[in-house]
């Protein structure tokens, strides 16, 4: 008698043991648990930890928490000012309601990646080609709310969204190319002429004050000899004074006198010919 009692008890306590194994489920510090019980959704969302269901009549399906990191597909398309281009980007979204994601879409991550590409193209054609190189800040706040706007009825938040590259042809990239040569070009002509205008202030102001000591101008003449002198070199420098060119300069201008021997042209006479 006392074996079957034993016997029973060790029964009762395998079929607990396995009973309990069946229906222990632990849920992980990322994750929540929505039990549906007879395919209906059962009481609260289980929170990270131990749980138990019914077997056999409850299940309990585990929803991922985690930021999602989703890179999109280069989507190609036409700016607004005609311009094909092919466009990538990355989505960071989250879930915040277990139980929307699951039960109100079949397969949120799928849903979130068609509305990401869908968004992208719509955000292409909208922009123009200078948005997309200079201004991505903008476009990827546009595209957040894009994508955020029907996520929410899906138990999702957007985080961030952001374009990593943008892909342009060839000949745009060379046309690219050659105006941002032709503006640095005209900013260096502009940067020389503005050095030539204060070169040349300067140096007026330099005359000017020159103009008042002569000495001075002798004396940067000597600078510069010695400048030139001091380098190992077979050039030869001949100072010439600058009131000897003032002098060559005079004597260039003033006429040639007439000689005596020269033949002075005879007058004429009434008839137009010469006398005697």
């Amino acid at each position: 008698m006392l074996q079957d009692v034993v016997g029973a008890v060790v029964a009762v306590v395998c079929v607990g043991l396995v009973y309990l194994a069946m229906a222990a489920r632990v849920v992980k510090q990322y994750e929540q648990g929505v039990l549906f019980r007879l395919g209906r959704v059962a009481g609260d969302v289980r929170q990270p930890g131990l749980t138990l269901v019914i077997p056999f009549v409850d299940r309990l399906h585990k929803i991922n928490m985690q930021i999602v990191t989703m890179p999109i597909p280069a989507q190609e398309g036409i700016t607004r000012d005609n311009v094909t281009v092919r466009v990538d980007a990355v989505v960071y979204f989250r879930v915040v309601d277990a139980a929307s994601a699951l039960v109100k879409v079949e397969d949120y991550k799928f849903a979130v990646s068609q509305m990401a590409q869908t968004s992208l193209r719509s955000i292409i054609g909208k922009s123009d080609l200078d948005d997309l190189l200079s201004n991505r800040e903008k476009l990827n706040q546009g595209l957040e709310l894009m994508i955020d706007s029907p996520a929410v009825g899906w138990g999702v938040q957007v985080d961030r969204v952001e374009i990593k590259d943008v892909s342009l042809p060839d000949a745009m990239k060379r046309s690219m190319a050659r105006q941002a040569e032709a503006d640095r070009e005209r900013r260096a002509r502009i940067i020389n002429a503005d050095a030539e205008l204060q070169a040349s202030k300067k140096l007026a102001e330099a005359a000017q004050q020159m103009s008042g000591t002569p000495a001075a101008l002798q004396l940067r003449l000597l600078q510069t000899v010695m400048a030139v002198s001091a380098e190992k070199n077979s050039t030869l420098v001949l100072p010439i004074p600058v009131e000897l060119l003032h002098f060559l300069e005079r004597g260039a201008q003033q006429p040639a006198p007439l000689t005596d021997n020269a033949q002075q042209p005879a007058p004429l006479t009434d008839q137009g010919a010469p006398d005697g």
